[in-house]
């Protein structure tokens, strides 16, 4: 029985990468200058059409960080910022989900002798949510195999949304705020104070992780190898 989900998922997976080729999603998905004319032509729709758009961005492994600055560009500074952020989460929570229950074995097969897999979970195991937030932090991983990697740890599901919404959202409400807020009021003095602003809150949050991995003896520079 467990082959016969294995191979029902794979055949969905296919199915819905074959859809998104044929009515020119997936390239869409990839292009975005295209993406945010598209977005701004459905209106009123358009916030719920970004939403989905991003969440397939990140359930089939695709670049979502344009996505951000979209959004800011297309809503504004502060409507970007939130929506990118929700839908950033969403993804992530979608991905987690088909690897934790939708196609976990398909995944595990695929993918369980991955080396980035095998740091996640070996991480998981010694640091709990600690090695997510330094994760989530530091991109010694990539988001997209990191969505997917934690729903083959033991990692609990609430733990896993929470900290993905509270770690993205300085870089989620950074960039779309000033892709936003360059695209509404162009180059000024007052824009390179934000930037000088945003550069002290990166800075502040990228200590975060330092502390994390010296007080549990993680090794980030191993990680990244």
């Amino acid at each position: 029985m467990k082959y016969v989900y294995i191979v029902i998922a794979a055949i969905v997976v296919a199915a819905l990468i074959y859809a998104a080729k044929q009515t020119g999603m997936l390239a869409l998905l990839t292009d975005v200058q295209g993406l945010q004319a598209w977005i701004s032509s459905f209106g009123a729709w358009s916030y719920i059409v970004f939403f989905l758009a991003f969440i397939a961005a990140c359930v089939f492994m695709l670049p979502g960080s344009a996505f951000t600055i979209v959004a800011g560009i297309a809503f504004g500074p502060i409507i970007g910022a939130i929506i990118s952020l929700l839908a950033a989460t969403a993804g992530a929570t979608a991905a987690f989900i088909v690897s934790r229950f939708l196609a976990r074995g398909l995944i595990l097969d695929k993918f369980g002798s991955n080396p980035i897999f095998k740091k996640i979970d070996d991480g998981v195991k010694e640091n709990g949510m600690s090695f997510l937030i330094l994760t989530r932090l530091v991109p010694v991983f990539p988001f997209s195999l990191q969505n997917y990697a934690y729903g083959l740890t033991g990692i609990s599901f609430w733990t896993y949304v929470l900290v993905s919404l509270v770690t993205m959202a300085p870089g989620a409400f950074i960039f779309a705020y000033m892709a936003g807020d360059i695209a509404t009021n162009g180059v000024s003095v007052m824009l390179l104070v934000k930037f000088a602003v945003a550069g002290l809150i990166l800075f502040g949050v990228s200590l975060i992780p330092k502390y994390i991995a010296k007080k549990r003896g993680i090794d980030l520079q191993a990680l990244s190898k």
